[in-house]
């Protein structure tokens, strides 16, 4: 394969902008540190915009405004050669140009400064969370601390149930919760710090069935797993003692789930699922929507105001069900 050929019956990159992708991608890997699956699509989206400015002569170093809103367009009818795509894989895609020509920008290669900025994002449609019941939660919970069978059953029951009592008992993101380390979490204080988005850092509460379900783990289920490495400060461990992975903290939450019989919902279960459910559930007790985004490390608190409407919801349809005037539709 030629260095510009893409894979998979990719359309070829001219060298020029070849060249651009790899530095644009270099300075993502070492100045921003993003994984490889993240890199990954990166590429994916890239090599297409590249390709189809290829197609049409046209320099990456030199688009405007209207000629990426034109491709934008294209993504989402297919008339760029490739599948078209939904509102929410366009948006993605503009995400990667964005950041391409902003890079352009900054190294002073473009001659028409960052095009993207005039270009809006493809509207997306708003999807609300669909939280666990609190019966449901507790269900799940209680399945991930029983015992399975093989080797270190034990301690990985008290890790699972550690790992799903945190998850949802401060609402941490998978990534945050399997990030981790020893330091993070102060048993005497209640706390923990969570690195989030931009590594971000926040201090939440860790409240008693959390506390105590870690506590447990640490105890008498993290020792063993421990031996098997060589040491880490991470606190959740996989089977070799190494830090736990976001996959594998997944495939708990799966399993736990089939175990628990809850995986026929309009929705499979996954550790976001319990994020959401947090938010919701503290909404329903009272907390406040400034309390619940500071909690969750929202940037914005319009991401929050999400669960408000999802409390609105569940709030109309007890009205519907319970107010003699509301059934009778007066």
């Amino acid at each position: 394969m030629s260095a510009g050929e893409g894979p998979h019956g990719e359309d070829p990159l001219r060298p020029g902008d070849l060249r651009i992708l790899e530095q644009y991608l270099g300075h993502l890997r070492v100045e921003r540190g993003l994984a490889e699956n993240t890199l990954a699509a990166y590429r994916r989206d890239l090599r297409r915009y590249l390709a189809s400015l290829a197609r049409r002569d046209a320099d990456p170093a030199a688009v405007d405004p209207q000629e990426l809103g034109e491709w934008l367009r294209s993504l989402r009818t297919g008339a760029d050669g490739g599948t078209p795509l939904s509102a929410s894989s366009a948006a993605r895609s503009l995400a990667a140009v964005r950041g391409l020509h902003s890079f352009l920008d900054a190294e002073r290669v473009s001659s028409t400064g960052d095009p993207s900025r005039l270009v809006p994002s493809p509207s997306l449609p708003r999807r609300l969370p669909h939280p666990l019941a609190i019966d449901q939660v507790e269900a799940l919970l209680e399945v991930a601390g029983r015992p399975g069978t093989g080797r270190d059953a034990t301690e990985r029951a008290l890790r699972d149930r550690a790992l799903l009592e945190l998850l949802y008992g401060i609402g941490a993101r998978i990534s945050e919760a399997t990030g981790l380390d020893l330091d993070d979490v102060d048993l005497r204080e209640r706390s923990a710090v969570l690195r989030g988005k931009g590594d971000k850092h926040r201090v939440v509460p860790v409240g008693r069935f959390a506390l105590d379900a870690l506590g447990a783990y640490l105890t008498r289920g993290r020792p063993a797993l421990a031996a098997r490495g060589r040491g880490t400060p991470a606190i959740f461990l996989g089977a070799r003692g190494t830090r736990l992975t976001r996959q594998a903290a997944w495939q708990v939450v799966q399993r736990c789930a089939r175990d628990a019989e809850l995986d026929d919902l309009p929705e499979p279960i996954s550790p976001h699922t319990l994020r959401h459910s947090y938010a919701t559930h503290l909404l329903h007790g009272g907390a406040d929507v400034r309390s619940v985004q500071e909690l969750l490390g929202h940037a914005s608190v319009t991401t929050t105001q999400l669960y408000t409407q999802v409390t609105v919801d569940s709030l109309r349809e007890t009205h519907a069900g319970a107010h003699p005037r509301a059934r009778r539709g007066a």
